[in-house]
């Protein structure tokens, strides 16, 4: 997502909250449609090539506003800039350990 130039990528560390529904969501924003889908297709090769493993589930491929990419521990949110402040998801999960990518592609906790 960094290489891509993804906007705001963080972590939230679910594993503490009782009813979640996977251990990680890793979410960033792209610009436009183009970027969204560039960033849906770097996660796919990246994991792939690393893990050997492929998505167990894809959302929204088609309209590339918000793409959900399932790993079953971690779920992939890529957001189109101003769809992701609308849904609003890292609020939905306010008791998660947020972490945030830096620019020069370090990490810092909130």
């Amino acid at each position: 997502m960094w290489e891509k130039k993804g906007i705001d990528i963080v972590i939230l560390d679910l594993r503490p909250i009782k009813s979640a529904v996977t251990d990680y969501f890793v979410i960033c924003s792209g610009n436009s449609d183009t970027q969204v889908e560039a960033l849906m297709n770097a996660v796919e090769e990246q994991v792939h090539k690393t893990t050997g493993e492929d998505p167990w589930h894809r959302e929204g491929k088609e309209n590339r506003e918000w793409i959900l990419l399932d790993y079953v521990d971690v779920v992939v949110h890529i957001f189109k800039k101003d769809r992701r402040s609308f849904y609003g998801i890292e609020d939905l999960w306010g008791d998660a350990e947020v972490t945030h990518l830096l620019e020069d592609g370090s990490f810092a906790p909130q």
